[in-house]
């Protein structure tokens, strides 16, 4: 077990096992598995789910944990932080947020209600279809700081992108602002996305 917990490529794939024996017998129990609209759709739910807890988990650590704390760690100990945490936490914060949104706008499609909910259901007065619309944009425009604001700064302020001081402290305020509009954000996307499902 240990060999199992020790390497983070084994967890995942042993987790992932677990998970696909569960979806089997749970299909069991319901008479099997029909590879129709359900299955897809639920199948698309699961990835987004999986993705967003990624996304918004990453979000709240950098916002939680690492900006609050780089104030405390010694000068000599922050290159560890930003040449190799933060690149490679950014790797996963900025694709599972492209994730989220493409299994999103799959499953709404699948669903049948993608251009309601893109249209806030105006003209058709659905309120479900209303709410999940408002936190399908809100998560759109999430995705959108995050791939073309808070990324190209933290290149520079991280110096993956070469950039004179002044320019990598101004990225880096810039990054920061734009990561606290995504965690301002955040709740109301998610009580958008929950009351659509809970709520009607």
């Amino acid at each position: 077990m240990s060999s199992l917990l020790s390497s983070l490529s084994k967890t995942i794939h042993a987790s992932l096992a677990l998970a696909i024996i569960l979806f089997l017998g749970l299909s069991y129990l319901n008479d099997g598995i029909a590879f129709d609209t359900l299955f897809w759709s639920w199948l698309f739910r699961y990835i987004h789910v999986v993705v967003a807890i990624m996304w918004i988990g990453l979000l709240w650590y950098f916002n939680f944990v690492q900006i609050p704390n780089m104030g405390k760690i010694p000068d000599e100990q922050k290159p560890a932080i930003g040449k190799v945490i933060a690149p490679a936490a950014l790797f996963y914060f900025r694709w599972a947020a492209a994730f989220t949104v493409i299994s999103g706008l799959i499953l709404a499609l699948l669903n049948g209600y993608l251009h309601d909910a893109m249209t806030f259901s105006i003209g058709s007065g659905v309120p479900k279809h209303t709410a999940i619309g408002i936190g399908m944009w809100l998560g759109i425009v999430m995705a959108f700081n995050v791939w073309f604001v808070i990324w190209p700064n933290q290149k520079r302020a991280l110096g993956i992108v070469e950039a004179d001081p002044e320019t990598k402290a101004k990225s880096a305020r810039t990054a920061m602002l734009f990561s606290r509009t995504n965690t301002l954000l955040s709740l109301p996307m998610l009580l958008s996305m929950v009351a659509a499902q809970n709520l009607y």
